[in-house]
């Protein structure tokens, strides 16, 4: 039996409460240009210097929309095309064909760079051609800054990965791709893989001198948006980064629904109650999620990924930074099977078969932290001890027809669930979770490599069935994980680490072979913690409302609801979390999660 989400933690006291357009503030007095006056100020910049503009833009920006709005604010300014300098798309084609794979899903990661789709002797001949009053537009126009004699002004036109697969699900094509009605995986793949790699290779070299910054998300042709797109300029857009990464702050979630879906997140939340579900909710996942930039003029949205690449050190500390790069190391996102169904049967691939088959340098670990769970909720979780794996292999692969459900009880241990169980998952171990669960995902952040085994004869929501990768899922399971295995090493795994006063210290795993270390803090007026040195991610799973402040007023106070994720970057140093003059909750509990190994003074 479902437990009614009406009942759960005083539900009427929070739904709403939760907030999906967290914003982080730019720097005092700086304005967000829009429009024609936008636009002037590039060209008074530009004729101050060389009357030369590049608007250089991320690819699945909408160029004809953005040309048309360049031209009407800049009518007396020629327009030149960068991409007029490509490579012929079937050589672009060939190029990239190794890393698309003939796979629906999973390529191999490329390392080109953005010169490597372009022609430099074409490039040359653009830059002589280039004259006053010229604005050069599309992937790739900041090309031309080391081939022009003057200092042209560059605009950097960016965008969040989110909406451009919302734009792809409408019809959007990849970069110079005449693949409208392709399938949507395989354009997401394309992306992943190839496209944004090299866009945000390309990009990182243009933070530290770009002029302005223009919010790609919001460029459409006029009767798609109703807004016109925000601008500020690059010093502005380098200060606001520096900013946030100095105080605690969200990214911007973003919901969507799913075969699996459920009702918790909608109810609980205040989501559109005209969605049949909603499955995930992205709470934190910098590669996909924006950043809103919020001052004079309204806000301007860009990616969260541009706060990774420009403050590493300072968001992700020393330790983290080495070991990762500049990439964000820690998910959390919501699963939400409440009234809907079962995740997919999964597995996902081992350190070395990630390396070597995607080039990817580290896996999918994972947990499922249960925020809340019905009463028929469980979760699958490593093979039962004594079956016969071979049988179950072949009984996965004739499920394969649809017409033979596979068995998942007889070959999978399925263990009650409930409210702040926490199940570790490390990279090779069968599982999902059930039916009437809201899941807080908490792992790393590879995201896409799940190898899906069996999926309970279900189609996706586009009426196709989902990609099954029994293949790769039979390469990865590590079949000694079996029952005696994952209550010994994955189930009730709790250890009370200190008392002080009302607040309990309690590790909660991961497993030992994960390299995320998670924290769950018990508090009824407030719990000190210190960074260490290192990024903190955290989740209010309990209570409805709570503050995070700094004991030395390094930071404003930041308010933070139930089931909100936020991110406090490794060089706030010590911070407290307390409750509020308007908590109403007896008792607040967090969960915080860390690179294991990265504090300061960890051996």
């Amino acid at each position: 039996m479902t437990t009614p989400i009406s009942d759960m933690h005083e539900g009427h006291t929070l739904r709403g409460r939760y907030d999906t357009q967290p914003t982080v503030p730019l720097p005092s007095g700086e304005r967000i240009l829009r429009g024609a006056e936008a636009w002037k100020a590039v060209a008074d910049a530009a004729q101050r210097r060389a009357s030369v503009i590049l608007v250089d833009t991320y690819p699945g920006t909408d160029v004809p929309a953005l040309t048309t709005q360049i031209q009407s604010a800049l009518p007396d300014w020629q327009i030149v095309d960068v991409e007029q300098a490509a490579r012929p798309v079937a050589e672009v084609e060939q190029l990239i064909a190794p890393n698309l794979t003939d796979d629906r899903v999973f390529g191999v990661m490329s390392h080109y760079t953005l010169p490597d789709f372009y022609d430099a002797d074409k490039l040359d001949a653009l830059a002589d051609r280039t004259t006053e009053n010229t604005v050069v537009v599309g992937w790739g126009a900041a090309l031309l800054r080391d081939r022009l004699e003057s200092s042209p002004v560059t605009v950097l036109v960016d965008m969040a990965r989110w909406e451009i697969q919302l734009r792809q699900r409408a019809g959007a094509t990849n970069w110079r791709a005449d693949n409208a009605g392709e399938d949507n995986l395989r354009k997401y793949k394309r992306g992943f893989f190839v496209e944004w790699r090299v866009a945000d290779r390309h990009k990182r070299t243009l933070f530290d001198t770009i002029d302005f910054v223009l919010d790609g998300n919001a460029i459409a042709p006029a009767e798609k948006h109703e807004h016109e797109a925000g601008m500020i300029t690059g010093d502005a857009f380098r200060a606001a980064l520096a900013n946030a990464a100095s105080r605690p702050f969200r990214v911007v979630p973003f919901f969507d629904p799913g075969v699996w879906g459920g009702q918790w997140m909608k109810n609980l939340i205040g989501l559109d109650p005209s969605k049949d579900n909603y499955a995930w909710c992205f709470d934190c996942v910098p590669e996909e999620n924006s950043l809103l930039l919020e001052g004079e003029g309204g806000v301007i949205e860009i990616p969260s990924l541009d706060l990774v690449f420009s403050q590493p050190v300072e968001l992700l500390g020393a330790k983290t930074f080495s070991r990762f790069g500049a990439e964000f190391p820690i998910r959390f996102d919501f699963l939400d099977t409440m009234d809907g169904g079962n995740l997919s049967l999964q597995v996902h691939p081992l350190t070395d078969y990630i390396q070597n088959t995607f080039g990817m340098h580290y896996t999918q670990d994972e947990s499922y932290y249960m925020l809340d769970a019905g009463d028929d909720a469980v979760v699958y979780l490593g093979t039962k001890t004594g079956i016969d794996r071979d049988r179950m292999l072949r009984d996965l692969a004739r499920a394969q027809d649809g017409e033979h459900p596979f068995p998942a009880e007889q070959y999978v241990n399925a263990f009650p669930a409930r409210k702040h169980d926490h199940f570790a998952i490390p990279a090779g171990t069968v599982h999902c979770s059930g039916a009437n669960s809201m899941v807080l995902e908490i792992s790393a952040t590879p995201f896409i490599f799940t190898f899906k085994l069996w999926d309970w004869g279900r189609v996706g929501l586009d009426g196709i069935p989902r990609p099954v990768h029994l293949d790769h899922g039979a390469r990865n399971i590590q079949w000694d994980r079996d029952t005696d295995w994952v209550h010994e090493n994955l189930l009730d795994q709790v250890e009370t680490i200190g008392e002080d006063g009302d607040v309990v210290e309690e590790r909660t795993g991961l497993h030992a072979l994960e390299f995320i270390e998670t924290r769950r803090h018990w508090f009824t007026e407030a719990a000190d913690h210190d960074t260490d040195g290192t990024v903190n991610v955290l989740n209010l799973v309990e209570g409805d409302e709570a503050r995070v402040v700094s004991p030395t007023d390094a930071f404003e106070p930041f308010v933070v609801h139930y089931a909100e994720t936020f991110i406090v970057p490794a060089s706030v140093g010590p911070y407290r979390i307390e409750r509020t003059e308007h908590t109403r909750s007896e008792r607040l509990a967090t969960v915080k999660a860390y690179v294991r190994g990265s504090r300061a003074g960890d051996e």
